[in-house]
């Protein structure tokens, strides 16, 4: 029998009731959808005939009855996905699968094909979006936002709702799925071209979310607010004081102050010391571009996220590699004079690196350059035997990521010292830190021939374009992908003839063409048995 013609009214007759019980199914087109419509034991269902999951036709489903009493259970044989045409519910899988109301009509059977409001359709893309992170169902992730945005949404909800969901489940605060969030947004609009381009950094962003927090439990936040201060804001803060600490950040928030009335006193906690790796920093900067992209509505989640991280960040500067760095600190005077280079800096452990850096404190732009280019010769020359060796103590775990954040940090201190200059010696003296603990690490025997770029800016975008299609399975390692080269992107375009820029650029592309080590099978079992027959 022929189809119906497509109609473009609500209501849509079928076919006649005894034609559709004699076949048990029908498929049909209306209003520009294929709709598969089932007779059976105890009523006529219609649904989308396409799976939710994959879009394989349901018309080719297998139709039984409900165990349970009432209505029917209909199987995509593609992936066994089960959905209740009854109830509504997807008993086996994910998506919710999209019914037809059906009426019978003197003996013939008639659907409604409208569509339910904008609101009901973005509001059950994002219950179903939420649903996906149980399992970090990755390809559903990307499908219930690309619903979200088909229903007229603003995309970047699904943002929003998802730092909202999953901020007290980081049990110590932001991590790089908050800190390379702004990245991936700002690579979204400068390189992402068409829907699918677009659509990718949403999912990366939503996806690392789901990651970090799968399967963790609520770590809730205090409730209680405080009149905010700054002075106790950061003194609670280098208290690890989280409930003071969040305590004031709810003041201000109460009181209507923004990120920027915040970052100060924000930036002076994650400089107090040499901390987390460069992480606090780096996260600081981050969530402020971040909010400035998404609003307010993001603000209580993302800043309590921010603030956790920074009252739970690990203080390097308390154990022995780094101990010189509070006496450089206290004896900082701005009116150093020496002459400095990147040259100057190489090949020096902490202290004196440390040493140098305060002999050339009154040039704070030569020495930013000094201390950048250091770090990007030693990215440069990282020595792979390192990433790749077995025999070596738990101190030489060091791998391509690790000195990635040499320069990302640099970057969140130029950012967060020049509206804040007060905090340049702590920044510079902490980028010191970076360079003498990756003195160890280096090749200097490397040829830097290879690895030179002509063109800065194709080898950039390039790059940056690349990250849309990356192929790394870890979140840990894209996001490092976006978060370098955001940063490098930058400092390149703040300085574009500094003198570090072709060393920069030369590290860049030795990193993305060498091999990344990611699992150690050998090594952790050889430093686990020597760390237990150590233990005594």
């Amino acid at each position: 029998m022929a189809l119906p013609q497509e109609s473009t009214s609500s209501l849509v007759h079928v076919a006649p009731l005894e034609e559709l019980l004699e076949k048990g199914r029908y498929l049909f087109k209306a209003g520009g959808k294929q709709i598969a419509v089932f007779a059976g034991a105890d009523g006529v269902y219609a649904c989308n005939n396409r799976c939710p999951h994959e879009g394989y036709p349901l018309m080719e489903g297998k139709l039984d009855p409900n165990p349970k009493g009432g209505g029917c259970i209909l199987t995509c044989n593609w992936h066994n996905w089960k959905f209740d045409l009854a109830g509504g519910e997807t008993l086996v899988g994910g998506d919710k699968l999209r019914r037809y109301p059906v009426e019978i009509i003197d003996g013939e059977v008639w659907i409604d094909i409208a569509d339910p409001p904008a609101e009901e359709v973005a509001a059950a893309a994002l219950n179903s979006l939420r649903d996906s992170f149980r399992r970090h169902e990755y390809d559903r992730m990307a499908r219930e936002i690309s619903r979200l945005q088909k229903a007229g949404a603003d995309p970047l909800d699904a943002l929003r709702a998802a730092f909202t969901w999953t901020a007290d489940r980081f049990e110590y605060g932001c991590s790089h799925a908050q800190g390379g969030a702004a990245d991936w947004l700002a690579i979204r609009d400068d390189y992402a071209a068409g829907e699918a381009e677009r659509l990718v950094p949403l999912v990366e962003i939503v996806g690392h979310l789901a990651w970090d927090t799968l399967r963790e439990p609520a770590y809730p936040y205090p409730e209680e607010s405080l009149p905010y201060d700054a002075e106790a804001f950061v003194a609670a803060i280098e208290a690890e004081d989280e409930a003071a600490a969040v305590a004031r950040l709810r003041g201000a928030l109460n009181a209507g102050l923004t990120f920027r009335d915040l970052e100060g006193p924000l930036a002076a906690a994650a400089l107090a010391h040499y901390q987390d790796f460069g992480h606090a920093a780096i996260y600081v900067q981050k969530t402020g571009e971040l909010l400035d992209r998404l609003g307010a509505e993001a603000a209580e989640p993302l800043l309590l996220s921010l603030v956790r991280s920074l009252v739970y960040a690990t203080r390097e500067d308390l154990i022995p590699e780094f101990r010189a760095y509070g006496p450089a600190l206290a004896a900082w005077d701005g009116a150093g004079k020496e002459p400095v280079a990147a040259e100057d800096l190489l090949g020096l452990p902490v202290p004196k690196v440390l040493a140098r850096v305060n002999a050339s404190s009154g040039d704070r732009r030569a020495l930013y350059d000094a201390l950048l280019g250091a770090a990007c010769w030693q990215f440069l020359h990282f020595d792979m035997d390192m990433m790749f060796a077995t025999d070596k103590p738990v101190s030489n775990n060091v791998n391509w990521l690790d000195f990635t954040h040499a320069i990302t940090f640099a970057n969140a201190v130029r950012t967060l010292c020049g509206r804040t200059p007060r905090l340049w010696p702590q920044g510079l003296l902490q980028i010191a830190c970076f360079v003498g603990r990756n003195a160890g690490f280096v090749d200097k025997t490397l040829d830097e021939s290879p690895w030179r770029v002509d063109d800065p800016q194709a080898f950039l975008d390039a790059a940056l374009k690349g990250v849309l299609d990356h192929g790394r399975f870890e979140y840990i390692v894209s996001i490092h992908l976006v978060k370098l080269l955001t940063a490098v992107k930058a400092e390149v375009t703040a300085a574009p003839e500094a003198p570090w820029v072709p060393v920069m650029l030369a590290a860049v592309n030795r990193f993305l063409n060498e091999p990344l080590r990611r699992k150690h099978t050998l090594r952790t079992a050889k430093q686990a048995l020597g760390f237990v027959a150590a233990e005594g």
